[in-house]
């Protein structure tokens, strides 16, 4: 059995003057025809496929004969649909054909002939050679690209100018679109809520494993950093979200598949604000805002130590910023305590050296009247005193210290007036009572010395 029919075949084979055709032969010949009609209608498809459409045309059947090396059909190149008549033979024999549109004879002769269409080509040319374009036909000569350089251009341009230059045929440029598909969206909108989950603790730690360790988020890398960059402007007051930001932040950075060197710059600004704000958090009295400022001085460490390579100029710049928040009098004691975390962080001992200790006599004086007080005010100079001597540690790279006990008691005294000379009496006195004699060496020679 057959698809194909076979009175076809004979019907045909009557035609051209084969009368008795052998039924094997006639079976043959429709499953070859069988064969061809698929192979036709399958190169088709692509055809169609490939110019994006669901309907099939019959440029598509003329294009797939041409690849397969077959005579193309002629007639059919027409953008009017096909009227189909149809024909009885007999009883259960309908026939059905293609209805020819009757024309008057001598219109169609004295009609002018239409212009042969041209096919369809493609063909490269150089726009530039070394800079410089070639005098050729496709590109355009220099009076052309004088005038094009004379209009006006940007959102506000008049476009009455362009027609006074003779261009009043202005074009405008599509925006371009990021398009995300459904499921990247459902991902994102998916991982926002779970780190702002107060509630669910392990529903913040699936979502932040996801940002760490998934490797097709690089769609994703610019809303995220928008999405860290609103809620931290929007959200000073709660710590909260402004501790998940950080995280987030920090998970991303942890992401070996993600390159986030072209983001740095929008990363950094987030993670200051978070470490030498002027206020952060809502609670009056409360000094929780300063494990925030750790968190964002680690963060921002790291942030130097993986990306300073690709931008020499962020080391410079954070320093600066840095330096000039530490020696701002009248920034409170948190943005101080910030600024120091964050000059030990991106730098070391180099920076500890050169930026914190000439400028630490000046600032003891404005601790010294705080840390007399019983107030809040004295709690805070306390922490700030802390991050200088946390800095300063930076300067030792023994984490052994070598005490004072074995020296004399006139010697120490040297030492200790020597540190309240270079420091001040605040920050001086605390070195010497901390016994770190390798410290207190390092902090007035400048280098590491043994005892």
């Amino acid at each position: 059995m057959t698809l194909w029919g076979q009175d076809t075949v004979t019907d045909v084979a009557e035609a051209v003057g084969i009368v008795h055709l052998n039924k094997e032969v006639t079976q043959a010949l429709c499953r070859d025809i069988e064969y061809r009609i698929s192979q036709v209608l399958q190169e088709a498809l692509k055809f169609m496929k490939h110019g994006k459409r669901t309907v099939m045309w019959t440029q598509d059947i003329s294009n797939a004969l041409r690849v397969l090396d077959i005579e193309p059909l002629y007639g059919y190149e027409t953008t009017r649909p096909l009227r189909y008549g149809e024909a009885s033979l007999g009883p259960g024999q309908p026939l059905f054909y293609v209805e020819d549109e009757e024309m008057d004879f001598e219109k169609l002769i004295n009609a002018p002939l239409p212009k042969v269409p041209r096919e369809v080509s493609f063909t490269a040319h150089w726009l530039a050679v070394e800079g410089v374009q070639p005098s050729i036909p496709q590109n355009p000569t220099s009076n052309e690209a004088r005038n094009l350089e004379l209009l006006p251009k940007g959102p506000n341009a008049n476009p009455a100018l362009a027609a006074m230059t003779g261009a009043d045929t202005t074009t405008t440029k599509p925006q371009v679109k990021h398009i995300l598909s459904k499921e990247l969206q459902l991902y994102f909108e998916k991982v926002c809520a779970s780190v702002l989950d107060e509630t669910q603790p392990e529903y913040r730690t699936a979502g932040l494993a996801s940002l760490r360790e998934d490797p097709g988020l690089h769609q994703l890398v610019p809303y995220f950093v928008q999405f860290v960059a609103e809620k931290v402007t929007h959200n000073l007051k709660d710590l909260f979200v402004l501790t998940q930001m950080m995280l987030v932040i920090d998970a991303l950075t942890r992401n070996d598949k993600l390159n986030l060197a072209p983001y740095v710059a929008s990363l950094v600004p987030p993670v200051l604000t978070c470490l030498i704000g002027r206020s952060l958090g809502s609670g009056i009295g409360s000094l929780d805002h300063y494990d925030l400022r750790d968190l964002a001085a680690a963060l921002l460490g790291h942030l130097c130590r993986k990306y300073s390579k690709y931008s020499h100029n962020l080391k410079p710049r954070l320093a600066r910023s840095l330096l000039k928040t530490f020696l701002d009098p009248k920034k409170p004691f948190g943005s101080h305590y910030g600024a120091i975390l964050g000059l030990r962080a991106i730098g070391g001992a180099e920076v500890v050296r050169q930026l914190i200790v000439p400028n630490l006599k000046p600032f003891g004086e404005l601790l010294e009247e705080d840390l007399q007080d019983s107030s809040l005010r004295k709690a805070e100079a306390e922490k700030v005193v802390a991050a200088i001597l946390n800095a300063l540690g930076a300067l030792v790279d023994d984490e052994v210290p070598v005490l004072m006990n074995g020296h004399s008691e006139e010697s120490a005294n040297d030492l200790r007036t020597k540190l309240v000379d270079k420091l001040g009496p605040v920050i001086g006195n605390r070195v010497a009572d901390s016994g770190h004699l390798k410290l207190a060496k390092a902090v007035l020679e400048g280098d590491l010395l043994g005892v």
